[in-house]
C-alpha cells in the first residue's frame, strides 16, 4: 500500500469559532467544512461536538474538533511544549519575515527566526496553546539528498548506542 498523502491531521480547540478565526487571521487559512454530531460515528458514543476543516495549502487540511462535554483540554506532562507542534511551510526567508510581522502585529509572541541549518522558523502558539512553526527551506536538493541518505544510518546508530549520532551537527554549528 502507498499513501497519497495526509488527507487530514485533528487535533482539540477550546473553541471552533475562535480557532476558525485565528487561523483566517494568521495564517489565512479558510474554512473548508464543518461537521456536526450528536454522536461519534466510529463509536457510537453520545458526545456532540462540531468538527472543523481549514485548508493549509497544497491540498493539505487542519482540523479541529470542539468538545463541549469532555473535561478540559490538556497536555502530555511529560512531553517539553517543544516537541509537539504543527508546522507549516513558506516560500522562503522573506515570507517567514513577513509574517513574524504579522503576527506579532496581531499581539502574538514570535519566537525566531531560528536557523536549523536547512531551513529557518519561527514559533507562535495558537489560541488553544498549540505550538506552529512556520518553515522556510535554505538547503539545495542535493543537501536534502545527503541528508536522507544519512538519516537511516542515523537511527540505526541512535537505536544501537543510544547516543547522539553527529552526522547533522553542523546544522546548528556545532
Amino acid at each position: 500500500m502507498t499513501t497519497q498523502g495526509i488527507h487530514h491531521v485533528a487535533y482539540r480547540c477550546n473553541n471552533a469559532k475562535e480557532t476558525v478565526d485565528f487561523y483566517k487571521a494568521a495564517l489565512d487559512m479558510d474554512l473548508v467544512l464543518a461537521i456536526a454530531e450528536d454522536k461519534v460515528p466510529s463509536t457510537g458514543e453520545p458526545d456532540p461536538y462540531v468538527h472543523v476543516f481549514l485548508d493549509a495549502g497544497a491540498n493539505n487540511v487542519l482540523a479541529f474538533f470542539e468538545l463541549p462535554n469532555s473535561p478540559a483540554m490538556g497536555k502530555d506532562p511529560n512531553t517539553p511544549d517543544w516537541v509537539q507542534h504543527i508546522a507549516f511551510h513558506v516560500a522562503d526567508f522573506d515570507a517567514l519575515t513577513r509574517a513574524k510581522e504579522h503576527l506579532e502585529a496581531m499581539g502574538l509572541d514570535v519566537l525566531g527566526p531560528i536557523d536549523h541549518g536547512v531551513f529557518d522558523s519561527i514559533y507562535f502558539h495558537d489560541p488553544n496553546n498549540h505550538r506552529l512553526e512556520l518553515s522556510a527551506w535554505r538547503a539545495s536538493p542535493e543537501d536534502l539528498q545527503q541528508l536522507r541518505e544519512i538519516a537511516p544510518v542515523m537511527i540505526a546508530e541512535w537505536d544501537a548506542t543510544g547516543k547522539i549520532p553527529t552526522h547533522t551537527q553542523s546544522l546548528h554549528g556545532s
